[in-house]
């Protein structure tokens, strides 16, 4: 994904867009023809797993560096107008998103050290490093109740969803790492969370002053989209599923507290993301290990869902009777 999307912002930045869009149509698609959900078994991580991630994040430094170069002037349609710009950005930011923030999301679960700091560089390519707070101290332990801000709530739609999250988990990033210095009794300047954030304001800061707007607007773009696409997707792998909360006291997690869809083909793109009842419940287990459990299933994989709760109206109508099913089965 990272080549071809290279390869078509060479040529054109309405080709990186393009090949974007037509590859999540596809895999929409795909996902509907019989046979689509017979995705691999489960099996024990070999290296080249781990290297797949490792792999595309170099491909991705080097796709933002192209997109720079392009959004420059320098490409083969030379200087480009702002919309051509957020067009490319567009195009790239569904490889950081969708890939890169799912591989950083991976690397953040790992046990090597080397793992989690690729993992925050990738989430700071996106402008997003408090993610790498937020999901792992907030999102884990309060998925699927009221308190989680990357939870989606019946009848809520993505377009509403939006805002509260975005605010939510950006507000809850920063209390946990207030919390955790107090804890461990350490100042703001041993703050990771702080040290990157700046980092990204100096990059911006950095790109304006050595590159000009266009890079700037360029490197916003991609960052906005990826963004969208995780929010979109964190919207979709909860909808309207509750823990019980009594006080202080959540409910354990189980296969029925997040939405799963085992479509092989999106799966490949995104290491097993869409296994997310497993995931939840082993939050450590490498994506090759994750099992398809018969938990609350999607109507269509990742890529069809995303198009589906763009237009709540259509989003209701799909997952209402699945909720309404998993009520009376409960």
């Amino acid at each position: 994904m990272p080549i071809g999307v290279a390869l078509a912002a060479w040529r054109s930045p309405w080709a990186a867009w393009g090949f974007t869009l037509a590859l999540q149509l596809a895999l929409a698609a795909v996902e509907r023809l019989p046979g689509a959900q017979r995705s691999p078994p489960a099996e024990p991580p070999r290296p080249w797993h781990r290297g797949v991630l490792w792999t595309h994040a170099l491909l991705q430094t080097a796709l933002l560096g192209l997109g720079l170069w392009v959004a420059g002037g320098h490409g083969v349609q030379g200087p480009l107008g702002w919309p051509a710009i957020v067009a490319l950005g567009i195009g790239v930011g569904s490889v950081t998103g969708s890939q890169g923030i799912t591989y950083a999301h991976e690397l953040g679960h790992g046990r090597r050290r080397a793992d989690r700091v690729l993992g925050w560089f990738l989430m700071a390519s996106v402008l997003y490093a408090h993610f790498m707070v937020e999901h792992y101290r907030g999102h884990h332990p309060r998925a699927a109740t009221h308190e989680d801000p990357a939870s989606a709530r019946r009848g809520e739609s993505l377009w509403r969803f939006l805002p509260r999250t975005l605010g939510g988990s950006l507000v809850s990033a920063w209390r946990l790492e207030a919390r955790q210095l107090a804890q461990r009794r350490r100042g703001w300047y041993q703050s990771l969370l702080l040290w990157i954030t700046l980092a990204q304001l100096a990059w911006l800061a950095l790109l304006w002053l050595w590159l000009g707007a266009p890079a700037l607007l360029f490197w916003g773009a991609q960052a906005a989209y990826a963004v969208f696409l995780l929010e979109a997707i964190n919207y979709i792998e909860h909808y309207g599923l509750q823990r019980r909360v009594d006080g202080v006291r959540r409910e354990p997690f189980g296969m029925q507290h997040a939405w799963n869809a085992d479509h092989w083909l999106t799966n490949s793109f995104i290491a097993n993301l869409q296994r997310h009842s497993d995931h939840h419940m082993h939050a450590s287990k490498p994506y090759p290990e994750l099992r398809p459990l018969p938990g609350p299933q999607l109507p269509t994989g990742y890529a069809g869902c995303i198009f589906a709760a763009s237009v709540p109206p259509l989003w209701f109508r799909l997952m209402e009777p699945r909720l309404q099913a998993l009520a009376k089965a409960a």
